[in-house]
């Protein structure tokens, strides 16, 4: 079996040898087990159901989350010579039929449809008369609530092994930490089912994490530094931002082209036909491009907005490098993504039960502690998934690569978190830096802030080394975006119960320093500010340090 099994590798897929696990993977599949399957983007998950749908007599069915991403799965298994197809709500009701008549006909080696199709009363009829080979269900940390991408209808698939007990099921994904894997297991009922976990390690990838000054001259000198004349794709959170950032890519004389859900389909599909077949070409887009796309010459990855998760960037950022050849994560962030991550987690969980609530809010506290960590990339991002870090420091990350100090900033934290304090938690970000900076703006002057203790004490730092501050402590949780009181601020600033050890000087905030912050605003930061004789007044804080309150 194996020997056929390599010889369609190598003839229809164009691989030489197996990689990793998946030579046993396939083997278990053909000899009718099921299994978990966790493997990293461009580890080769697709081939683990594809070449035993071809070694196994039937149909196999492989359930997929969204219309794009098993179309481009069809598209390129066809070119190979496979016959694929998928059954979706873009086909026509007439083009629909046709493809049930040819499955009743055996004349279909892998059949893609989404969950919603595979619940129908209707298409199990179907397959009740059809010889099926397995099921494949594709992304399946989508079964998870759990989970960063949670569909209600995977949560139904338990129905298989009830209505097709003697058909293997292999579920795949390359993103699910242990919570979300033991969902897995329990909503298909694979309990008895083997787990194949590969290395979520990239070694290949350089992860580089920095503070958003001007995101597209960062991008532009990233670009041109590092990956001239190379195919890659650049994140943004708005449709808006995607075209924005493709028309001034390239007036850089760097090719982009522009991909989001809100583009008429044919300039979209023309765009990642484009892409995939040509060389050296920019995709900017939303995370709607990429499930499914088969390029392995993308040389970097770049987020110009934050990802809504660990899991999500894991995925997109595994889309640079899949030939194995030396590749880039890179990504700015400022506190403007914290707060809008923050928000939208609050506003799309409010209805969900607390514990679901507390799982969110805790994938996006990992998110940010990756943004924030003083050490190797990679101890964050392999904790998140579980695995041992005994290997690092990797020796390929920012964090390792350069020499960036770390540099105690609790009296410069201190300042901001009374500052909230003293102004009621009513108001945001640049209005309390406009405070701690001595400006006596009109609004200052309204509310009588330039009268508190406070106002003035921060003249040590610029008005981004304020912001840089504010960011720290919203990535640690020190403080929270609430909504305004005071008008004049989309939201305000608040302190979390954590930012009591901090005023009282129990707790040291240290901050990773990037490039930019080097000489300036964090230059002047003095540890020996002279200690006040009274005790601090927002929290009681003990007087260990001149901290405003």
């Amino acid at each position: 079996m194996i020997s056929h099994a390599q010889t369609l590798l190598r003839e229809i897929f164009g691989y030489s040898e197996f990689r990793g696990q998946q030579a046993e993977i396939i083997t278990h599949v053909v000899n009718g087990d099921s299994c978990l399957v966790l493997m990293p983007t461009g580890g080769g998950k697709s081939l683990c159901y594809q070449i035993p749908a071809l070694l196994r007599k039937g149909t196999a069915i492989v359930i997929s989350p969204l219309i794009a991403l098993m179309e481009n799965q069809v598209a390129v298994l066809c070119r190979q010579g496979v016959r694929a197809v998928y059954l979706n709500s873009a086909l026509t009701p007439e083009a629909a039929a046709a493809v049930e008549r040819r499955m009743l006909a055996g004349e279909y080696d892998l059949v893609y449809v989404a969950p919603e199709r595979l619940l129908t009363v209707r298409f199990r009829a179907l397959l009740q008369r059809i010889p099926i080979a397995l099921f494949a269900i594709d992304e399946a940390h989508c079964v998870s609530q759990w989970g960063h991408d949670f569909r209600p209808e995977y949560g139904k698939l338990s129905i298989l092994p009830e209505k097709f007990p003697q058909i293997p099921r292999i579920a795949l994904t390359a993103s699910a930490d242990a919570r979300t894997r033991a969902d897995i297991l329990r909503c298909l009922d694979l309990h008895q089912a083997r787990s194949f976990i590969s290395s979520f390690d990239r070694p290949n990838l350089c992860y580089r994490i920095t503070a958003r000054s001007n995101s597209r001259i960062q991008l532009l000198n990233f670009i041109r530094s590092q990956h001239a004349g190379e195919a890659g794709i650049v994140y943004c959170q708005s449709r808006r931002k995607v075209e924005e950032t493709a028309a001034w890519l390239n007036s850089n004389h760097i090719p982009a082209l522009a991909y989001h859900a809100g583009m008429e389909t044919s300039i979209r599909t023309r765009h990642q036909k484009k892409f995939l077949q040509g060389h050296g070409i920019v995709m900017v887009a939303t995370s709607a491009f990429g499930l499914g796309i088969d390029k392995s010459d993308i040389r970097f990855v770049a987020h110009l907005d934050l990802p809504k998760s660990i899991e999500s960037y894991y995925q997109e950022t595994g889309r640079a490098g899949r030939d194995g050849l030396p590749a880039s994560a890179w990504m700015v962030y400022g506190p403007g993504d914290i707060i809008r991550l923050r928000s939208q987690t609050e506003s799309g969980t409010e209805r969900l039960p607390a514990p679901i609530r507390q799982a969110a809010a805790a994938r996006l506290d990992a998110l940010l502690v990756l943004c924030e960590t003083t050490v190797c990339r990679r101890k964050p991002l392999l904790d998140y998934f579980g695995e041992p870090t005994g290997s690092l420091p990797c020796g390929n990350c920012d964090a390792c690569l350069e020499t960036i100090p770390v540099q105690d900033v609790t009296i410069a934290a201190q300042k901001a978190l009374s500052c909230v304090y003293r102004t009621g938690q009513c108001f945001g970000m640049e209005y309390l830096i406009d405070i701690l900076s001595g400006k006596r703006t009109d609004r200052v002057r309204q509310w009588g802030h330039d009268c508190i203790s406070t106002f003035g004490i921060g003249h040590e730092l610029s008005t981004e080394g304020w912001r840089i501050v504010f960011r720290h402590l919203l990535a640690l949780d020190y403080l929270v975006a609430g909504e305004d009181r005071a008008g004049g601020e989309r939201i305000a600033l608040q302190l979390t119960s954590a930012a009591r050890s901090v005023l009282r000087g129990e707790t040291r905030i240290k901050l990773r320093l990037s490039h930019h912050h080097h000489s300036a605003p964090y230059q002047q930061i003095s540890t020996g500010l002279s200690v006040p004789s009274s005790r601090c007044q927002a929290f009681s804080c003990e007087p260990q340090t001149k901290c405003g309150g």
